[in-house]
């Protein structure tokens, strides 16, 4: 089996998923609908631009969660979280419980590594990520014979617990955003000076076609999400909590409803299915009808969004001191044969579990996280980190036709597809003449999250967010070099 790698999957979207969407209306369970106000069946506001997508849900949606098995080997990069990397405390030889410190925090916006297994540190090294970078690591081989149980450790009450207390444990934890940004969950529940946070919004939307892995966690780990909800509020000082769900996902709404406790500031919202609905800005605005301003961030607006799998997590370690060593990733598309719902130690290596559940003969493509915001796979040697919501497989013929690119015919497709009402036919005619500067002062490119509708309509297959990522990139490193002159100077 060979596959050939791409950095962009967006202009290749239109050959895997077939044209055509399964619309679904947010049904709801009626008798809910009067529980003391705290369910509401739709949002009146929804995503003004945004893109119908293909779901492609309904072979994982449906599946239980099931452990994946332990694999002999566990690779565990030092970079899984945006900020700064975490540094080992471990040496080469040393046995280690699962669930044990591995790393620590390498400074304020950092988070430790726990032992996904426990095992025996067999390297310390350079290891592969899916960006093509080599970054420090650890490599662990697992005990085949231990029973894998978490160790213990310093339990935290929400009740009597302070918020920076909370903040600290969610560091110490490890815990970081599941929905794939992976941003240090501490950090974005700070309050920065002078703001307030009225709502903390949890985000169980899931608009990436494929992806099942919040829905199952909404079904299965419902009473974690609530014990998260109590250190949310806490950690806030929130007034309310509203959990916002996708229309396609009634069951989750209405199971979410029973476990609300009496008295609790919890409402749940269901929103039409639309892709990007899940991005946090287009989240609270469908919400709150607040449009948060360009370059902040919600908490200007007072509010919080938190992915559901994360308030999991916190519900689930916080209670116990532990710290985060596996996470509930959906593996499928048309070259899965074992598709499902997994819950995986972190550090697993890609091929590893590419063997595990199988893979048809003529698969080409495997992608780690949605096929629009996902990074086509280059390197099966690369292991599933805490950022990891999905990995698909997809099968064909390599030499695809969307990867010829036409000249753009000025259709505006992309432009109506924008959730940020941005012009992206051109900020791409910029990018070709490196008209970066322009891009970012006149055109508002940093506000682009790179959802990838602009290059999914195209009809001339231009991949406009490769474009725009490179591009940004560009702004950056100009910034942060015009930073450092100007403070040398």
């Amino acid at each position: 089996m060979e596959f050939f790698g791409i950095h962009s999957l967006r202009k290749t979207l239109a050959h895997w998923i077939p044209p055509g969407f399964r619309k679904i209306s947010p049904v709801f369970d009626p008798s809910l609908a009067g529980r003391s106000g705290l369910v509401s069946e739709s949002i009146h506001r929804s995503l003004k631009q945004g893109i119908h997508l293909p779901e492609h849900k309904d072979e994982t949606c449906g599946l239980p969660i099931r452990q994946f098995p332990f694999t002999p080997l566990i690779i565990l990069p030092m970079v899984q979280h945006a900020g700064v990397p975490s540094q080992i405390v471990v040496r080469e030889g040393q046995e280690v419980e699962r669930g044990q410190l591995l790393a620590t925090a390498g400074g304020y916006l950092s988070v430790p590594q726990h032992a996904p297994v426990s095992g025996i540190v067999q390297k310390i090294g350079h290891v592969p990520t899916i960006s093509g970078k080599m970054v420090q690591g650890i490599y662990l081989k697992t005990f085949p014979f231990s029973s894998q149980e978490v160790v213990e450790g310093k339990p935290i009450d929400a009740e009597t617990a302070t918020r920076a207390e909370i903040l600290q444990s969610i560091q110490n934890a490890g815990i970081v955003g599941l929905g794939g940004a992976a941003f240090p969950t501490h950090a974005k529940l700070k309050i920065p000076a002078g703001k307030h946070c009225d709502v903390v919004i949890l985000n169980g939307i899931e608009c990436e076609p494929y992806l099942t892995t919040d829905h199952r966690v909404m079904l299965e780990q419902a009473d974690d999400i609530m014990r998260g909800i109590r250190y949310l509020l806490k950690a806030t000082d929130a007034r309310q909590v509203i959990i916002a769900i996708g229309g396609n996902k009634p069951d989750a709404a209405s199971h979410l409803a029973t476990k609300i406790p009496n008295g609790e500031p919890v409402s749940i919202r269901m929103i039409p299915v639309k892709y990007p609905q899940g991005a946090e800005k287009m989240l609270v605005t469908a919400l709150l009808g607040y449009e948060v301003p360009s370059g902040k961030l919600p908490i200007e607006v007072g509010a919080v969004v938190i992915n559901v799998a994360t308030a999991a997590e916190i519900g689930r370690l916080l209670p116990h001191g532990r710290g985060i060593q596996e996470r509930v990733i959906t593996i499928t598309g048309p070259g899965v044969k074992k598709k499902g719902n997994y819950l995986m130690p972190i550090g697993t290596p890609l091929r590893f579990v590419l063997e595990q559940v199988g893979v048809e003969d003529n698969s080409s493509l495997v992608c780690m996280g949605g096929p629009m915001m996902g990074v086509a796979v280059s390197n099966l040697d690369i292991s599933i980190t805490k950022g990891t919501s999905g990995i698909l497989v997809f099968t064909g013929n390599a030499d695809n036709p969307a990867d010829k690119i036409y000249p753009c015919i000025h259709c505006g497709a992309c432009v109506a597809a924008c959730p940020m009402s941005l012009d992206p036919a051109k900020l791409g005619i910029l990018a070709k003449f490196a008209a970066y500067d322009d891009m970012a002062e006149k055109y508002n490119l940093m506000d682009c999250f790179e959802c990838g509708a602009c290059a999914y309509v195209c009809p001339s297959h231009i991949p406009l967010v490769h474009y725009f990522k490179l591009s940004k990139n560009r702004v950056k490193k100009r910034s942060m070099a015009k930073t450092m002159h100007d403070s040398s100077g």
